[in-house]
């Protein structure tokens, strides 16, 4: 009698749903700070913001990524910015990142001197634009009102193979929103806001050992139950917050090699 084993492989290929971290740089870790802004613009300074980015590159620097910060930037600074380091080569990069803090309105992000669409600056590193990093994880953290919209809260009961594959152009991308669409985001002017001082706690805490979509979980959860507005304004007191996670990762991304 032939037994045909259907378990000859007993060794799991754990590494095919795990990007591999096995390059001699985390990456690049891209800061666009945008506090003060152009009369013409109707946008006021973003006091807490500088506390936001000093937050940002403690925690990335830390996990191990290289820092660039660029402040108060223009619409074209920042597609400019971000097209140079889209063609720098990044192959002996496991990743990239770039945090964007500024105002902005849905699908929006501002320029100190106006707006631009966020999927443009997002394209810009599309696996047919920027081949180092295709199959890369890149994670864009957008700290940003994305409306007007204020959300009140509500009372709860507490409790690989070796041939090349195609894969999408839009692949491997992950967005964190500081706030789900339509809605305003929060922000302390001493203490930064809600979802950078989160996100930068969250990160130091669990960066090194767990997936980023727990640790950004993690992130919701703080956001959601830790904070809630203090305002002088009417209408504007005792608000809430949700950040909100678009994945497009196609594999799970621990930090740590």
């Amino acid at each position: 009698i032939i037994t045909v084993s259907l378990f000859t492989d007993a060794k799991p290929h754990s590494d095919v749903f795990q990007y591999n971290m096995n390059y001699p740089s985390l990456g690049q870790c891209v800061i666009i700070n945008n506090k003060n802004f152009h009369r013409k613009t109707g946008m006021g300074v973003r006091n807490g913001t500088d506390q936001d980015a000093k937050n940002v590159m403690e925690t990335f620097s830390n996990l191990g990524f290289t820092m660039k910060i660029s402040n108060d930037q223009t619409v074209s600074q920042m597609r400019d910015l971000l097209t140079e380091v889209s063609r720098e080569d990044h192959s002996h990069s496991a990743m990239f990142v770039c945090v964007l803090l500024s105002h902005g309105d849905d699908g929006k992000i501002f320029g100190t001197d106006g707006f631009i669409e966020l999927k443009q600056l997002f394209t810009i590193f599309r696996g047919d634009r920027c081949k180092s990093l295709v199959g890369k994880p890149k994670l864009f953290f957008i700290q940003a009102c994305r409306g007007s919209a204020l959300d009140a809260g509500i009372e709860a009961d507490s409790v690989s193979g070796e041939e090349t594959q195609k894969i999408p152009v839009e692949a491997d991308f992950l967005y964190a929103y500081s706030t789900v669409p339509g809605y305003y985001s929060w922000r302390n002017v001493a203490n930064g806001s809600w979802f950078i001082s989160s996100l930068c706690e969250m990160l130091s805490k669990y960066g090194k050992r767990l997936e980023i979509l727990q640790i950004m979980t993690r992130v919701n959860h703080k956001v959601a139950l830790d904070f809630e507005s203090s305002s002088n304004l009417p209408g504007f007191d005792g608000m809430k917050q949700i950040p909100c996670i678009a994945s497009m990762l196609t594999k799970e991304l621990y930090f740590s090699k």
